[in-house]
């Protein structure tokens, strides 16, 4: 699902970046970190807590910790420090994880 970005967009350079999102392909432009790419796609949360409440990107600078997420297999990723790249698989992270990823 599509829905309108809460962030105004940068005009594009015509460089996009293709990348999974949970099994499913996605594209986003050149030069953004994964959090912008995640947002700009949906808006919808990028980690559900251990309780099951839903968290997105929020500073967008790596304090907060609300944008994990696992990239190529890797889980706890900070989206919003992580740059897009060509072929990144990503996942949404639920619930607690420690760093082998269980």
């Amino acid at each position: 699902m599509n829905v309108a970005s809460r962030f105004r967009t940068l005009p594009e350079t015509g460089d996009r970046v293709q990348f999974t999102l949970d099994g499913a392909l996605a594209t986003a432009p050149a030069g953004v970190t994964v959090a912008a790419a995640l947002l700009a796609h949906s808006g919808a949360w990028t980690r559900r807590t251990a309780q099951g409440a839903p968290r997105t990107a929020y500073c967008m600078m790596g304090v907060c910790f609300d944008c994990l997420v696992e990239v190529d297999g890797t889980p706890n990723t900070q989206a919003c420090m992580t740059l897009l790249r060509e072929g990144m698989s990503v996942r949404r992270q639920t619930g607690l994880r420690d760093l082998n990823g269980g």
